[in-house]
């Protein structure tokens, strides 16, 4: 039992790290661009916007802890 507890710890902190906001704007991006995508439209553009737009959260995030 205690095997599959570190399992499934190792792959949360592996997917989810440090951010739980930023995991979810990705799985949303995924999601987002996967339904664009069944639905004809050319979605290529999402995921770079998507990674720009958590970047940014995610810096700004970090820089209002400071103070």
């Amino acid at each position: 039992m205690t095997f599959i507890k570190n399992f499934l710890l190792f792959w949360y902190d592996f997917i989810v790290g440090d951010d739980w906001v930023i995991a979810v704007g990705v799985v949303l991006a995924l999601i987002i661009t996967s339904l664009l995508v069944r639905s004809q439209i050319n979605a290529w553009w999402l995921m770079p916007l998507a990674v720009i737009v958590l970047l940014a959260i995610s810096v700004l995030r970090e820089t209002r802890k400071g103070h």
